[in-house]
This record gives C-alpha cells, structure tokens and sequence, in this order.
C-alpha cells in the first residue's frame, strides 16, 4: 500500500476504525472456526454446492464469486454479517466446486443471462422471496443482471468493479491498448491453444491471474490452494471458455436467453440501493476517480461509489470489510 494517511484512508474507504476492529475480530474468527459445510440445492439445471451461515431466519444476503475464485472469497467477509443476524449464503457458480449439471447432456454454456438467472432459481430453490446480493467479477456482473431483471426480488446490492453487465448483441469497439493488454487471457480462451492451456494449467493459470490482477495483495500459497481445487470441477474449462467466446460473438448462447441478452444490451438499470466498490489497482479495470455519467445512468439508488486504495480484482479477499461495511450500511437503511 501507499503512504495514504489513514484519516484519509478511512475516510476515502467509508469504514470507521471500531468497524475495522470489528473485523479483525472477525477475521480472527474464521481462522478459528470449522469450514462450513457445503450444502446443495436444486436448480432446474443445477445442483448447486453452496455454504450457509448464520441465523436461519435471518435476512439473506447472498454472495456471488468470481472467475477464477470460489465462495472463499467471502469468509472474511461473512462474520460481521452473521454478528448483525443476516443470513450469509455463498454458492457456488456453474463449473466451479460441487456445483454440477443436472443433465449430463446438457451443453456447458455460462453466457451472462444464464448466470443472472442462475441466482434467481439458486432463491427460488431455497424459497427466499427477498435478498441483498454483492458479488465481484462474474458474480458481479449475475448480481446486477439478477438486480436489474427482477427488481421485486433484490433489496440492496454491493457491486464490487461497479455495473459490468454486457452488450453481447453488438460488436464492441476496441478499447485503448492498455485496457486490450489487461484482458489478454480473454484472447487467449478464444483460441483452441487457450482451450489446451486452461486444460492442462488451469491452477497455475489461474494463480497466475490472481498474482497480475491484484498487485499488492500478498496471499499465500496456502490461500491459493484452498481454492484451487474448485478449478477441478469436469465442467470448469468449457464454462470458462464459453463464457469468453459468448460475449464477443465466438459462441453461440442458449435460445431461451435470447430475448434476456438482447434486454440486457440496453444496460436496464438496477432498481434496489446500491453501492459500488473499486480496487484503485484492479489489475483488469482501473477505475477513473470520478464516477462518469455512463455509470451513473444505470443505478436508480446509487448510494455510494467507492474507490479503495491500495485493491486490486479481489477486494472480498484484500479488504473484506469494505464488502461487509457497504451490505450493513444499505441493509441498515432499507427496508
């Protein structure tokens, strides 16, 4: 990290020093405590592996990984949520850990729509009629979509990297060099060598990735290899690939989503408060400092925008509080 004093740290962050404390504590908590157990729940297509904690009557909030991660990311997260009597729920997503398809013939396909639409029937399957939902990466971009498309359904919503719901109906223009370099690996999926690669590197691959998107973070390779063996699940490759060769026109998406990726190309905007958190050294997306006029369009309660020094890709994981802090302070204020 920087030479950033800590007034303004705190200050530029939205987290008190006892909401620090709190966390410490937390975390010390989730060195100490048993890795939950992972449940599954029944999706139309999923069986889907997920962890719950907390009260059971508590209000919901779930919590959506991204690529390449795994539910993770959050415990760090979870203890201050717990603390206040929410309900933490964590799956999952298609092709990662236990989350398998139902049908072994069904095609392998993870488009935006179908992992928005995952987290609807993920509810659906527990009967939660209401939820708060944050997520980062792909989780992120099923977060708002799920947001957007079901507004009754979705209470608040914490989206780390901000609105990343895509136009896959339209050929995007080229993005300036820099940003092209960043999303190299993206490239790289869309080629059979990619495919080859991801096959027989995809821990070190990914390891990789989290090394260049997140700079600053020093995690262990004990970190890292807690997660690694999501990344074994049979269907990680071809959901991996598809999902990168979907959204630039290189695969073909699900008929029954077809109508859902041509609303979504209109960028519909997520109803429920929200706000948005990014990692000043996101090695993916450097986020500008200002929130443009783009961003802002797409949020009817936008609440906060946060920009966290000192983060990069994975903030549920370098600054867990940022994550908890922004879920209690929306829960708090809505209803």
């Amino acid at each position: 990290m920087g030479t950033t004093p800590r007034r303004t740290f705190l200050k530029l962050t939205g987290i008190g020093g006892a909401g620090i404390l709190a966390n410490m504590a937390g975390r010390r908590e989730v060195r100490a405590q048993e890795p939950a157990t992972v449940s599954t729940a029944q999706t139309p297509v999923l069986t889907v592996g997920y962890e719950d904690t907390g009260n059971p009557q508590g209000f919901p909030v779930i919590m959506l990984h991204g690529f390449p991660d795994d539910v993770r990311a959050f415990d760090e997260v979870i203890p201050p949520l717990v603390k206040a009597g929410y309900r933490a729920l964590v799956p999952y997503l298609r092709g990662y850990g236990p989350t398998k398809f139902r049908d072994a013939a069904a095609p392998r396909m993870a488009e935006q729509a179908a992992i928005g639409q995952d987290v609807i029937d993920f509810a659906d399957a527990l009967k939660l009629p209401r939820f708060a939902l944050t997520g980062y990466d792909w989780g992120g971009r099923a977060a708002a979509i799920a947001a957007a498309l079901h507004p009754d359904r979705v209470r608040a919503t914490v989206l780390v990297g901000g609105y990343t719901v895509q136009n896959t109906i339209a050929p995007q223009p080229p993005a300036a060099p820099a940003a092209e370099h960043r999303i190299w690996y993206q490239y790289y999926f869309n080629t059979e060598r990619g495919r080859a690669g991801l096959a027989a590197n995809r821990h070190a691959i990914c390891k990789y990735l989290w090394q260049q998107w997140s700079p600053s973070w020093r995690f262990t390779d004990d970190t890292y290899n807690r997660t690694a063996p999501s990344f074994d699940n049979p269907d990680f490759v071809d959901i991996v690939i598809h999902s990168y060769r979907h959204r630039i026109g290189n695969a073909p998406g699900e008929e029954r989503f077809k109508e859902v990726e041509a609303r979504l190309a209109t960028r519909p905007r997520v109803q429920a408060p929200s706000i948005t958190l990014y990692g000043a050294e996101d090695g993916i997306a450097r986020p500008p400092v200002e929130s443009p006029p783009a961003e802002r369009a797409v949020f009817e309660r936008l609440i906060a925008r946060r920009v966290i020094p000192g983060v990069g890709h994975f903030m549920p994981r370098e600054r867990p509080e940022a994550v908890s802090s922004a879920l209690l302070e929306l829960l708090a204020s809505s209803a």
